[in-house]
């Protein structure tokens, strides 16, 4: 192969998602990552499998990679991003800071002659690239990078070691191609669009919404399995209630039709309760503190909601069962129960927790949920 792409995070979603496609389209990927044990086990072994479940399944093989320490061979990596034509992430938006030095320095010592790098964070974020962006440029001009954010989709179920990857058949990646002065570069499965927010959206008030929702529920009726739990009609009319909630704002947002949310509803609802996808309550809502965020799957619609004089009643009570996902091994959900038990009263915590400011039109609401949880 002539074209190579570096990609940091060799996690599923890297391995099993992006690389997969990078592969698909030709390049040679460089994984990089700082997980010893990861990195030894791509070395050591010259491909694995992607395995598709769904509809439309079938197997992938993934070979001719190289996988670099970004720790300790951070110099070989920031040579394989002077080289390359893509870099791409998978690592986590608080990561992103950490990987963006890395990549300014290969776009120091590129070819001046050499076409621009293309950057895109494939990150469970809104903007996840204009991040790393800004961490880049912290460095360097990067006048010899294209930028470009993204969205993506694609369910990863939990694993049990070793480099193949099970994951569903589905898979969305909406590029914005705004960017790109000229033609946009041959990424296979990338769908190019000129407005990515409702496509972001619309993803992670749907897919991501319900998937949450279904896990706080589903922990709080003593539900371990995701698909269970939707198995059972009280907790499914919950999630259905918190997606009526998030299709009425995505469609007096974005102009999607009633017919058009309802039926990418129906698809959500299937997938996350795909019987071959063994999900877990707990695996899925681990993060609480960053799930309850600002712009994130909870606050980010039922504020919108709220400005509009719409009804969020629902996504609340999701709020409210996140605020009781009490698991030690999860360091967010230990971080929240010791914020909730320190004390303070509850408008100062729903202000810490969804940074929703007093006088906002959700806020009230919002302590509200607070308080319940402090008086159980």
């Amino acid at each position: 192969m002539s074209r190579s792409a570096v990609h940091f995070g060799a996690g599923n979603i890297g391995r099993g998602f992006v690389a997969q496609f990078l592969h698909e389209s030709g390049y040679e990927v460089v994984f990089a990552d700082v997980n010893d044990e990861l990195i030894g086990a791509l070395q050591a072994q010259p491909s694995y499998r992607v395995h598709e479940i769904g509809e439309g399944a079938r197997d992938h093989v993934v070979d001719g990679y190289r996988a670099l320490n970004s720790r300790s061979q951070e110099s070989d990596v920031v040579a394989a991003i002077a080289e390359a034509e893509v870099v791409t992430t998978a690592v986590g938006a608080r990561i992103l800071p950490f990987v963006a030095p890395v990549i300014a320095q290969g776009l120091a010592l590129r070819d001046p002659d050499a076409p621009p790098l293309i950057v895109i964070a494939c990150e469970n974020a809104i903007g996840g690239t204009d991040i790393l962006a800004a961490e880049v440029r912290k460095a360097t001009a990067a006048e010899n990078a294209i930028f470009a954010n993204c969205a993506i989709d694609r369910i990863v179920p939990e694993q049990h070691g070793g480099l193949d990857v099970t994951i569903e058949s589905f898979h969305e990646w909406v590029v914005d191609r705004r960017p790109f002065p000229g033609a946009t570069p041959d990424i296979h499965g990338v769908t190019w669009v000129d407005d990515l927010t409702p496509f972001i959206e619309r993803k992670l008030y749907t897919v991501n919404t319900a998937h949450a929702a279904a896990a706080y529920h589903g922990l709080d009726r003593g539900w371990t399995r995701i698909r269970e739990a939707l198995a059972t009609p009280e907790l499914q009319a919950e999630v259905r209630a918190v997606l009526a909630e998030t299709k009425a704002f995505l469609v007096a947002k974005h102009g999607f039709s009633d017919e058009e949310q309802q039926a990418y509803i129906e698809k959500t609802l299937k997938r996350i309760s795909n019987p071959e996808l063994p999900d877990t309550c707990e695996r899925v809502g681990r993060g609480p503190l960053r799930k309850l965020s600002r712009h994130e799957r909870f606050i980010g619609p039922a504020a919108e909601l709220a400005e509009r004089g719409l009804p969020a009643w629902d996504l609340l009570n999701a709020v409210g069962a996140a605020l009781r996902f009490d698991v030690p091994e999860d360091a967010e959900s230990v971080e929240l129960q010791a914020l909730l038990a320190s004390g303070k009263p509850a408008d100062a915590l729903a202000r810490e927790i969804t940074d929703i400011e007093p006088g906002h039109a959700l806020f009230d609401s919002l302590v509200e949920v607070v308080q319940l949880r402090l008086d159980r």
